[in-house]
């Protein structure tokens, strides 16, 4: 049945689509058509296995008892193209699989949740060796296109056995978000050009200066000046902050107000602690507080080299839930790719 696996603190169930349908929940046979369709099934989904069961949810706790759900494989190992020129290699297969936010909506991407993926495959042994992958994420969000693949290599990183990924070349900027409206200014930081946030700025005056980043998904990241300006993981989960920052970050509708993205945003806060090492807070799209997520990583990573913080090579992201190691690779002065490493655990039912 689901697994539930730990990557950095980021906690995501797993299961395949055969077993969801076990459960009586009615999941297309495509992850296209999956995607199409979420409204028919992902609540189902979400309080079948992420949430807690009766009278065993912990005092403090967030309401599920994981931050979202990966639906996958849908199909075995699948040849991929032949790799375009200049590519090392040729990935060895792919795979199709839906990131499910516990309210129900999709992620485009998630460091942490496809290095979970990644791993159960593994377990499974449908990956084995060194080679190449492709996981396909598919979605419903407007404004990506759908998959959004991402590459995924085997590799050990000090001692530590886990995966590369290929999150991209970053887009910045309010249109590469689709972020519209009054409320989305321009400021100056580090005499690097940014974004104004009025509805992050009304909430604290230290947060004035944010980058929008697209890393598959899109991210708000908000640079201070120290790190006394980050707001506190405890701070997060405080009522009055928790709901304003859920009337920015998730989905216009019932919980969002879709200012500055009718999409929905992730929310980060970002502080240089060394010439490579940022210190940083999530606030993720359809879940809330998060101890740590791989494309708010790679969305703070780039935001930080825009600004001038971090050069490109080796760069570390220091969030509640642990830190995550990523390559910036720069060329001809424009940031080409951004590379995560990560690793996940099973973890042990109670």
């Amino acid at each position: 049945m689901a697994r539930l696996y730990d990557a950095r603190g980021n906690l995501y169930a797993v299961i395949t689509p055969e077993a969801l349908r076990g459960l009586g929940v009615a999941l297309p046979v495509s992850a296209a058509d999956a995607a199409a369709q979420r409204h028919n099934w992902t609540a189902q989904a979400i309080a079948a296995i992420c949430d807690w069961p009766p009278g065993t949810r912990p005092l403090g706790s967030k309401t599920h008892r994981c931050d979202g759900l990966l639906v996958g494989p849908f199909q075995a190992a699948a040849p991929c193209e032949m790799p375009a020129p200049g590519e090392m290699s040729a990935p060895s297969a792919s795979y199709d699989v839906l990131i499910v936010n516990t309210d129900g909506t999709f992620a485009e991407r998630s460091g942490n949740g496809l290095t979970i993926f990644a791993q159960s495959l593994t377990d499974a042994g449908r990956i084995t060796g060194t080679e190449p992958f492709i996981l396909n994420v598919h979605h419903d969000n407007t404004g990506s296109v759908s998959p959004v693949p991402t590459q995924v290599t085997p590799a050990l990183l000090d001692g530590a056995s886990g995966f590369w990924l290929n999150i991209g070349a970053p887009g910045f900027g309010a249109h590469a978000l689709g972020a519209t409206g009054d409320g989305v200014g321009t400021a100056t930081f580090n005499t690097r050009e940014v974004n104004r946030v009025e509805r992050l700025a009304a909430l604290n005056p230290a947060w004035h200066s944010s980058v929008f980043v697209r890393v598959g998904n899109p991210h708000c990241v908000t640079l201070v000046s120290q790190t006394s300006d980050l707001p506190g993981f405890e701070d997060l989960h405080e009522a009055e902050l928790n709901a304003a920052l859920t009337r920015i970050a998730f989905v216009a509708g019932a919980s969002g107000n879709g200012d500055p993205c009718p999409g929905g945003i992730n929310l980060q806060w970002a502080a240089q602690s060394s010439s490579n090492r940022i210190t940083a807070r999530v606030f993720e799209r359809g879940e809330g507080p998060t101890a740590s997520s791989g494309t708010s990583a790679s969305a703070v990573a780039s935001a930080a080299w825009l600004c001038g913080w971090v050069q490109a090579g080796l760069v570390e992201v220091v969030m509640p839930g642990g830190t995550a190691p990523l390559r910036l690779i720069e060329r001809d002065g424009q940031l080409q790719q951004v590379q995560l490493f990560g690793a996940a655990q099973l973890k042990p039912e109670p």
